[in-house]
């Protein structure tokens, strides 16, 4: 009889098939549909989402572990795969209208169907720093008309549905969520992502004009000022999941480093330079710097699943951590290996341009620290 994979495995062993055509993604910026047909093939979109919604019901750590190896093979994939994660598993506790909880989640389990929110927008920038959407709902007869433009729309070209950002037109507007179809009359993609890394997540610019939607689709606004951070447990999902993939990128980037360490045999030297105990050392510093990442995740993720999720603040910080020993784990490798780390023949430079989108997510490295030092300071 032949054994079951574990979810570790059954990860690794998509992870690897997505590795074969990563470079062609990161050339391309496409939308990688053919790796998300496979994630839905293989039982992992839907992992996070409870078992009565048709989902494997997995916690952080499991969701940890599928993304920590996806991004070892393609880490656009991942990042996507993290926000679906996420919405998947919180949407059930949430403020959501029932029918529509169970008619997404059971969109993501049957038809491998994908969900983000869109929140960022030109002028307003990323809602965790303030202010009101100018994408706004106007009430109608029928629902509510939607019109604004979100930007990096992560996975947009490839969603089923959106979690749409907005303020009413009322004369105290509400901001909050509106569950929009992706296919919906009246939404255009405009094709603005070109970033330097993490390409193949096609966030694109979303614009609305005039989307029509029913009123049990705003499913969850609010007056403005019951809007704060993010909960304890969301904000966990999100720097466990983010950190796991950032950390499996510049895990990509060691397992590359030692095999070239292994080929790499100078005529001067007459053996390999992993024989060299400088070079062991250097590796060291890598290893030292993954290790800790290893231990901070999976101490978060198993507080998160036992019901005793760290604080805001405090997932934020091992979130920034996380992400500065990725990315600090990757430049060494660079240092190590000199043209060839930079050479676009080898994928230490595709790994370095894809860590260094780690800086870019909220909350952002100065508003972490900030936050951290008033809350010292008692301020």
């Amino acid at each position: 009889m032949t054994r079951a994979l574990t979810l570790g495995e059954t990860a690794r062993t998509v992870a690897a098939e997505f590795a074969v055509t990563a470079s062609l993604d990161d050339e391309s910026g496409a939308f990688p549909h053919e790796n998300f047909r496979k994630l839905q093939e293989y039982g992992l979109l839907a992992l996070t989402s409870p078992v009565t919604y048709g989902g494997r019901g997995a916690g952080l750590g499991d969701a940890a572990t599928v993304i920590g190896e996806i991004a070892k093979g393609e880490p656009s994939t991942a990042l996507i795969l993290i926000m679906q994660y996420i919405n998947l598993a919180t949407l059930p506790g949430g403020r959501w209208p029932e029918h529509l909880v169970r008619r997404v989640l059971a969109d993501a389990a049957q038809r491998g169907a994908l969900i983000n929110a869109l929140r960022v927008e030109p002028e307003l920038g990323t809602p965790i720093r303030g202010g009101l959407p100018a994408t706004t709902a106007r009430r109608t007869e029928e629902g509510w008309s939607l019109s604004g433009r979100k930007i990096y729309s992560t996975g947009i070209a490839g969603l089923t549905w959106c979690i749409v950002w907005g303020r009413t037109d009322e004369e105290s507007p509400r901001v909050g969520a509106f569950l929009v179809p992706a296919n919906a009359d009246g939404i255009r993609i405009e094709e603005t992502w070109n970033p330097l890394g993490m390409r193949a997540t096609a966030s694109h610019d979303a614009i609305f004009q005039d989307v029509r939607i029913p009123f049990d689709h705003a499913v969850d606004i609010r007056p403005p000022e019951q809007w704060k951070d993010r909960e304890a447990g969301q904000a966990v999902w999100m720097a466990v999941l983010l950190g796991s993939l950032y950390d499996g990128v510049a895990r990509a980037a060691r397992d590359w480093l030692v095999q070239f360490l292994h080929d790499r045999k100078p005529a001067n030297l007459g053996a390999a330079l992993a024989t060299v105990p400088r070079i062991q050392q250097a590796l060291g510093e890598i290893e030292e710097l993954l290790a800790a990442n290893a231990r901070l995740l999976r101490s978060a993720a198993r507080d998160a699943d036992t019901g005793e999720a760290p604080s805001s603040p405090e997932s934020n910080l091992l979130k920034l951590t996380v992400t500065e020993n990725a990315i600090s784990a990757v430049e060494k490798a660079l240092r190590l290996t000199g043209n060839h780390g930079i050479s676009r023949n080898n994928p230490l430079e595709r790994h370095y341009r894809n860590v260094l989108c780690g800086r870019i997510h909220s909350p952002q490295e100065d508003t972490v620290r900030i936050a951290a030092g008033r809350a010292a300071l008692g301020i």
